[in-house]
């Protein structure tokens, strides 16, 4: 386990620039898989909400993170910035991944974001909906 790095530039408050350059650092550890990388981002303390999942902490985050990609298998998402001001980002996102039994899932969502003076996450609100997709109908190959 690594531990943080206290600053996590871009730092607020955001421009669309440090927003846009936030976002896509986000979707880079997101596809990475890597649950020790993307928890990283997030401060000691986050608190998440994520679907019906409250979690509060980096440990849980993490823990989170590796069952979530031991069952959504290859994974790949697409953020986009919806919105920022001050230490807030909103986002758009879609991911899609497969389960065991090979049904293809698209998952579309929005996040809000809220960061500490140090650029780390404080906190994450996700409300995410999962649709069903064939192979072929796949965007993010």
């Amino acid at each position: 386990m690594t531990d943080a790095p206290a600053v996590r530039p871009p730092l607020p408050p955001f421009t669309e620039e440090s927003a846009r350059i936030k976002v896509q650092a986000a979707e880079d550890a997101w596809n990475s898989r890597d649950p020790e990388r993307v928890a990283l981002a997030y401060t000691e303390g986050s608190v998440w909400r994520n679907r019906d999942r409250f979690l509060t902490g980096r440990a849980e985050i993490r823990a989170f993170l590796a069952d979530k990609w031991e069952r959504e298998l290859d994974y790949r998402l697409r953020k986009e910035l919806w919105a920022f001001t001050g230490n807030r980002i909103s986002v758009r996102f879609e991911c899609e991944w497969h389960d065991a039994a090979g049904q293809w899932w698209r998952s579309h969502g929005n996040e809000q974001w809220e960061f500490d003076d140090n650029g780390l996450m404080g906190r994450r609100e996700a409300s995410v909906n999962d649709v069903p997709i064939a192979a072929e109908d796949r965007r993010l190959v």
